[in-house]
């Protein structure tokens, strides 16, 4: 029995994939990427909209398409290896436990779930399926990001001391985002980012969340959530990470980090669709590089699929998730109470593998999208998961 046949795939060369969910970053990202990665395909979609699953289907030839009501269904039906889960953030759970259940694995955008308690539902069924569970952090196979931590661990920077990041932009009141209380706001939809990049670069677990305020722009013209949050953890060693995040801003994505010999400025630091940039500081010298740029999302189903078909673990798997989620859960708390909250000591088994998680797919081109938009106002193309 081939490898491939051993972990239930159809065959040694391409991974059969449900899509679960066509909203933007379905549409607009990840579709665009499956035919170059080589080993993955698209076979059936998930939705509650057949118009939309017709429309799509007719630009990537799928026209297999199940209601969300029919999952268990298709789960049954021999068809698919994996699902790509981009339903909304709290209904990552509903999905992925009967997907694991079922032997299918399982792609699940960030975060992975919008509470801890959820997260361990999910990561307790992993221990016992057969099938593999991996968190769609895009940045971990992102040349520049992936040079960047290079660069910091090599220790040219000295002990690091901080890390500073703003992640803006506007979202559009008509968007799902601004519908859809704290859960869909910027400290789940965005916090993923500067979260995940503090723990990257300081290899390291926030141990408190110091401060954390949020604001509300009555003219933004959102919901019931604050669009406007500022945030301070501490790490280890006396490291501090400082963020702020909103749906009422200008698009900015940046990142810092300061140690005792240097500096190391990620401008753009989040967002597909362009090179990502780093502007290096070590004394008084400067140095600046602008990164190749490639398609993150068909880069990290590449390495998905490479994972199945060969029998190897994910990096960023559910534990990433998880990670992630107890830090964005002690933030909600904090500014529930106005007062700091202490994490749970917890400690990371898995870090980035800087060259063999190095993708450097061609960036595609965006289609048409079909019953769905970008979530910013105007055209203006905004970071996303």
């Amino acid at each position: 029995m081939s490898l491939a046949s051993a972990l239930g795939l159809s065959s040694g060369k391409k991974v059969r994939y449900a899509f679960v969910a066509l909203g933007d970053i379905t549409q607009e990202a990840m579709l665009p990427g499956v035919k170059h990665t080589g080993n993955s395909e698209v076979v059936a979609f998930v939705t509650g909209d057949p118009e939309k699953a017709r429309g799509v289907g007719e630009q990537y030839g799928v026209t297999d398409s199940y209601g969300y009501e029919q999952f268990g269904e298709l789960l049954a039906s021999g068809k698919i290896d994996a699902i790509y889960l981009a339903t909304p953030n709290w209904r990552h759970a509903e999905f992925a436990i009967p997907a694991l259940k079922a032997g299918i694995h399982v792609l699940v955008e960030k975060p992975l779930e919008v509470s801890t308690k959820k997260c361990r539902e999910i990561l307790e069924v992993v221990k016992t399926s057969s099938a593999k569970l991996m968190v769609a952090y895009r940045l971990h196979f992102e040349p520049g990001t992936l040079a960047t931590i290079d660069l910091i661990r090599s220790g040219k920077l000295g002990e690091l001391l901080t890390f500073s990041s703003t992640f803006t932009q506007m979202v559009s009141p008509e968007n799902h985002r601004a519908k859809n209380g704290v859960e869909a706001g910027p400290i789940f939809d965005m916090g993923p980012y500067p979260v995940n990049a503090a723990r990257y670069v300081f290899g390291d677990e926030p141990t408190e969340v110091v401060s954390a305020v949020g604001v509300r722009h009555p003219e933004a013209g959102l919901g019931d959530f604050d669009d406007t949050v500022a945030v301070t953890l501490r790490f280890p060693d006396n490291r501090l990470a400082q963020f702020v995040l909103s749906y009422w801003g200008n698009t900015l994505d940046t990142y810092a980090v300061v140690g005792t010999k240097g500096s190391v400025e990620v401008n753009p630091g989040y967002m597909y669709g362009k090179p990502l940039e780093h502007t290096v500081t070590l004394g008084e010298a400067k140095s600046h590089e602008s990164f190749k740029n490639t398609d993150h999302f068909g880069g990290e189903l590449k390495y998905f699929s490479d994972c199945l078909l060969n029998g190897k673990d994910p990096e960023p798997d559910g534990e990433e998730g998880y990670a992630d989620v107890r830090v964005l859960e002690g933030i909600v708390q904090a500014i529930k109470t106005g007062g700091s909250v202490k994490l749970e000591p917890f400690t990371r088994t898995k870090r980035i593998d800087t060259k063999a998680q190095r993708e450097t797919l061609k960036a595609q081109k965006s289609p048409e999208l079909v019953n769905t938009s970008n979530p910013g106002k105007g055209k203006e193309k905004v970071p996303k998961n």
